[in-house]
């Protein structure tokens, strides 16, 4: 029998996310192209084609149907509803503000979650967490400066984006057991192609698209498919506490990208709010993995 070695599978799940993130941060700049050349409702429509083809596919491999009676449960409702209009929040805020800007207000998103799982599963959150909470989006208040000369109001696009998807996390949890992660994700995926349809009728309908677009939203369906399945791999390889945090390298290559692609130079206020998001985050995980470890434990 094979031993189990829990450092070796740590470093697998740190390698899987860090490469999981990478990929992400590159389906956010062919989104961005995407949306250059086209209605964002149109990239909705062909990134949700591309997903919703692998992830099928990927059903059918394992001996599962696509669709299911959970199709309509609440949980999954609400959590493809919130996907929508993030993705859709998101993607604006690429097209109009730049890819490193929405990353790092991005990063905020594990501290909304734990908002929202106190007040829609309960959960129990002490002083400490919730202070947390308070510095983590005084850190996105620093990113966006409402109010400051250089404020952008497509920033906030980017904030309705992070919330829809940290809505979109929680409700996760609220989904039954017996529903697989692959179908969830074909699920979130089909629902992109008849709202990404609405949309594109409200921007001006869909437009010709040329060898180059072509090629840009095909790669941005495949860049997300493969980081939809680094992060399952990396869940399911190295225990979450210490894999999960290493979700924040995806501003790494945000701001790599947005260096060497779009010419994009964030000033010292960015990279301050950056710091203090991603540091209250980190203790947000840190708290969470020591109260896990103290079952009896009072949250603190």
């Amino acid at each position: 029998m094979t031993a189990v070695n829990p450092a070796s599978d740590n470093l697998r799940g740190i390698a899987f996310i860090v490469v999981a993130m990478a990929f992400f941060a590159a389906t956010d700049a062919c989104v961005k192209l995407g949306a250059e050349a086209m209605p964002k409702g149109q990239v909705m429509v062909f990134l949700g084609l591309g997903g919703a083809i692998i992830f099928s596919a990927l059903l059918r491999f394992q001996g599962r149907r696509v669709f299911a009676a959970d199709f309509f449960a609440p949980a999954l409702l609400m959590r493809n509803g919130a996907d929508v209009m993030g993705t859709f929040c998101f993607m604006t805020a690429l097209a109009t503000v730049g890819i490193a800007l929405p990353s790092a207000i991005l990063q905020a998103t594990p501290l909304a979650v734990t908002g929202l799982a106190v007040l829609l599963l309960r959960e129990k959150v002490g002083w400490r967490r919730w202070a947390a909470i308070v510095v983590g989006f005084s850190g996105v208040l620093i990113i966006i400066r409402p109010g400051a000369t250089g404020f952008d109001p497509n920033a906030l696009w980017a904030v309705a984006g992070m919330l829809c998807l940290a809505l979109r996390d929680v409700s996760t949890r609220l989904m039954p057991p017996s529903t697989p992660s692959l179908r969830i994700a074909a699920y979130a995926m089909i629902i992109l192609l008849p709202a990404g349809s609405v949309i594109a009728q409200f921007q001006g309908g869909f437009v010709p698209m040329t060898p180059q677009s072509g090629v840009i939203v095909l790669a941005a369906s495949l860049l997300g498919a493969a980081g939809y399945f680094c992060i399952v791999q990396a869940m399911r390889t190295g225990e979450i506490s210490v894999v999960a945090p290493f979700r924040y390298s995806r501003i790494f290559f945000a701001l790599i990208i947005g260096y060497l692609i779009f010419g994009e130079r964030p000033d010292a206020l960015t990279y301050l709010g950056c710091t203090v998001t991603i540091g209250a985050g980190l203790y947000t995980f840190l708290r969470e993995a020591r109260l896990n470890r103290r079952p009896s434990a009072q949250p603190l």
